[in-house]
C-alpha cells in the first residue's frame, strides 16, 4: 500500500462521488426487483462488481500479490455477514422508497459503537449513548405511522429487513476493524465480492427468470456501480479522515431523495423528512466518536 496522503479535497469529491455511484446500484436493483429473483440480483450484482476491483487492483499493481490470506476463517465469517446484509438490504429497497432504505443504512455507525462496547470491551461515552438515543428516535418517528396503517404490511416488513440489513452490516465491519490488522483492503472486498458471488449463485434451483436486454443492462450496471462505489468510499477514506467526511452523509442523502422523485415518482413522507436528521445526526455522531480518537488503519 502506498502511503496515505492528505488530500482532503479529492477525499470529499470522492466520498460525494460514492454517494451517487452507490443511489445508481440501488435504482438499478429496485427497478428489477419486481421481475427479478432476489438471489439473482445479488449475482449479478457481485459477479460485476468484480471487474472494477480487480481493475483497480491491477492499476495499483496489488493483484493477484493482494489476494494471499492469513486469516481465511475471518473472511469467511466477514463475507457471510456482508452477504446477509446484501440480500436483507435489497429486500428492504424492493419494499421501500430508496431513500428510506438508504436512510436506515446509517444504523449501522451507531450499532457499531455500541457493539464495539458489548463485545470489544470498548467505553461506553456521552457520544455514543446521544448517537444511540438520537438513532433509535428516527427509527421509531419513521416507522410509527405505518405501524398505525392497516395495509401497510409490506413497508414494514421492508423496515425490518432494512434494520436488519444495518446489523448485519455492523457486524460485518466490525469483523473488518479485526481481520484488516493483517489484510489489505484489497483482499477484504475481493473475498466478499466472491463469497456473495456464490451465495446469489445458490439460489439458482430456487428458480431464476430469463431477463429481457433491458433488465440484464440494469443487473451489470448494478454490480459495476457498486463496485466502483466501493473504490471511490476506499480511496476517500484514504485522503482524508473521517471527521472531514461525516458530514457529507448528508450530502449523500440527496440523491436517493431525487431518485425516489424523479425515477419512482415516490413522493417524501413526513415522517421520513423528521427521521432524517435524527438518523443522520447519531450517524455522524457515532463516527465522529468512533474515529477521531485512533488513526484509521489503511
Amino acid at each position: 500500500m502506498d502511503d496515505v496522503a492528505d488530500r482532503p479535497l479529492a477525499g470529499i469529491l470522492l466520498r460525494l462521488l460514492s454517494g451517487i455511484l452507490f443511489t445508481g446500484m440501488m435504482v438499478c436493483v429496485k427497478a428489477v426487483s419486481t421481475e427479478v429473483p432476489l438471489g439473482q440480483t445479488v449475482f449479478f450484482r457481485s459477479l460485476f462488481a468484480l471487474l472494477p476491483i480487480v481493475a483497480f487492483m491491477a492499476w495499483r499493481q496489488e493483484f493477484p500479490r493482494a489476494l494471499v490470506t492469513r486469516r481465511p476463517l475471518g473472511h469467511l465469517l466477514r463475507s457471510g455477514l456482508g452477504a446477509a446484509a446484501m440480500f436483507a438490504s435489497f429486500a428492504a429497497v424492493a419494499r421501500l422508497p430508496v431513500a428510506e432504505a438508504t436512510l436506515l443504512a446509517q444504523l449501522s455507525p451507531v450499532v457499531m459503537a455500541v457493539g464495539g462496547v458489548m463485545l470489544l470491551g470498548e467505553r461506553f461515552s456521552l457520544h455514543r449513548a446521544t448517537a444511540l438515543a438520537l438513532v433509535l428516535t428516527g427509527v421509531a418517528v419513521l416507522v410509527a405511522p405505518d405501524l398505525q396503517g392497516h395495509q401497510s404490511g409490506g413497508r414494514i416488513l421492508g423496515y425490518a429487513l432494512g434494520i436488519l440489513a444495518a446489523l448485519l452490516t455492523a457486524g460485518a465491519l466490525m469483523t473488518v476493524r479485526r481481520i484488516s490488522r493483517t489484510e489489505t483492503p484489497a483482499s477484504i472486498a475481493f473475498y466478499f465480492v466472491m463469497v456473495t458471488t456464490l451465495a446469489g449463485l445458490a439460489t439458482l434451483p430456487m428458480g431464476w427468470v430469463a431477463v429481457s436486454g433491458e433488465t440484464l443492462g440494469l443487473l451489470v450496471l448494478s454490480g459495476l456501480f457498486g463496485g466502483a462505489a466501493h473504490i471511490c468510499m476506499t480511496l476517500a477514506l484514504r485522503y482524508a479522515e473521517v471527521s472531514r467526511l461525516a458530514p457529507f452523509e448528508y450530502v449523500a442523502l440527496i440523491w436517493p431523495v431525487l431518485a425516489d422523485l424523479w425515477i419512482f415518482g415516490l413522493p417524501l413522507t413526513s415522517s421520513f423528512l423528521l427521521a432524517l436528521p435524527l438518523v443522520l445526526g447519531g450517524a455522524v455522531l457515532a463516527a465522529f466518536e468512533g474515529r477521531l480518537r485512533q488513526p484509521l488503519r489503511r
